[in-house]
């Protein structure tokens, strides 16, 4: 690429693409970022709602589009998950993407009904056990981490709870609320609103430490399944072949946003912590992050065509 057009990028708006619909975690991670983005780079970034096949929709999209810069996926654990869980996601996350950087990272939250009998995880152990297949836990859609957290769960505390796949985290959050779901395992963002107003009760968090958004509950390990370890994860990944300029030009960019105090806070309040990645260091997280999640998804025995 000529060195004059590497300095003019970016000279029009970029697109945002987030592969879920509007008013969930990544899309709420990508309009905070986006906005701080496009007051650094001089140009609007447009968040462009891509929703549909876990992710994939919308990550394909990217993965086609020209890698100029002006097309970028806002992706998600999903998109290492899904490398395993479809027989044809569409793309490739390892081979597709130019990775700029992680976004957030943060853990899970493991919510029940106030009236469900269980008011830890071994007692949600001991119910499952005994009721084989009848305990049942909400995701928002198979292959996403809400799926795959309660697996590698089913796993490791030798249980079988019952999945069921719904829509996006509201309305799964309802039915376990309404006890139509026994368990979810949920972003922060989306559960501990009701969590604090008394709608939900949390057990337990997926991290590998307490959480500061609810520092009063317990991780997995200290709960009783010790190496248990989810996280929820977002990440800015451009199409394969984009322009080291260009790269580092979107990298340092987003270097100083998610250094941001205000950006820093606001996503500590959601239970995440922003958090920059080198493109090089980003592309090994995500490469172990197929790799871990390719084995719960084997040992679950799940996929989709």
């Amino acid at each position: 690429m000529p060195p004059a057009l590497a300095q003019s990028f970016p000279a029009k708006p970029i697109r945002l693409v987030v592969p879920y619909p509007p008013g969930g975690p990544t899309d709420i991670v990508a309009r905070v970022v986006g906005q701080k983005l496009a007051d650094k780079l001089g140009q609007p970034l447009v968040v462009e709602n891509r929703p549909g096949a876990g992710g994939n929709i919308g990550a394909e999209a990217v993965a086609r589009a020209a890698p100029d810069g002006y097309t970028l996926l806002v992706a998600t654990t999903a998109h290492a998950i899904n490398m395993t869980l479809f027989r044809k996601p569409g793309y490739d996350t390892r081979k597709d993407f130019a990775p700029v950087s992680l976004l957030t990272r943060g853990p899970l939250v493991l919510v029940t009904a106030p009236a469900t009998p269980a008011g830890n995880v071994a007692e949600l152990i001991a119910l499952a056990r005994t009721r084989p297949g009848q305990v049942t836990f909400a995701s928002s859609g198979n292959g996403q981490s809400t799926h795959l957290a309660a697996e590698l769960f089913n796993s490791m505390a030798g249980v079988r709870m019952t999945h069921v796949p719904y829509k996006g985290s509201a309305p799964a959050l309802t039915d376990v609320m309404g006890g139509q779901a026994t368990v979810m395992f949920d972003t922060m963002l989306s559960a501990m609103p009701f969590v604090r107003d008394g709608k939900l009760k949390a057990l337990a968090v997926t991290g590998a430490a307490r959480s500061p958004a609810a520092p009063d509950t317990p991780t997995m390990a200290q709960s009783g399944l010790p190496g248990y370890e989810a996280s929820a994860w977002n990440a800015l990944l451009a199409p394969a072949g984009m322009p080291p300029a260009v790269l580092d030009t979107l990298g340092t960019a987003l270097k100083s946003v998610l250094d941001d105090a205000e950006v820093r806070a606001r996503f500590a309040t959601q239970g995440f912590a922003a958090e920059w990645t080198s493109p090089p260091a980003t592309a090994k997280f995500l490469d172990q992050e197929i790799d871990k999640w390719s084995r719960v998804v084997k040992a679950s025995g799940a996929t989709i065509d």
